[in-house]
């Protein structure tokens, strides 16, 4: 089992941390990383997500994969 961290931020350098989840194997990453991304756009707020990023790294820091939002949100119309 190992433990993945998450931060989002935007162009602006804005961003913030989450907390650690322990997790068995990629898929379970890339699930988690999506769900944390769905909380967020969800919350009820004017936050625009779109120029927000979820890097997800390693114990070491070392950064796995980003998942931009606007991967889930798609484009602005």
């Amino acid at each position: 089992m190992a433990r993945v961290y998450f931060h989002c931020s935007n162009s602006e350098g804005a961003g913030f941390a989450q907390r650690g989840a322990a997790v068995e194997n990629f898929a379970e990453v890339r699930a988690h990383a999506a769900r944390v991304v769905q909380s967020l756009i969800m919350l009820q707020d004017p936050e625009d997500w779109r120029d927000w990023t979820l890097h997800v790294s390693d114990d070491l820091n070392n950064e796995i994969f980003a998942l931009p939002f606007s991967s889930v949100l798609g484009k602005s119309h």
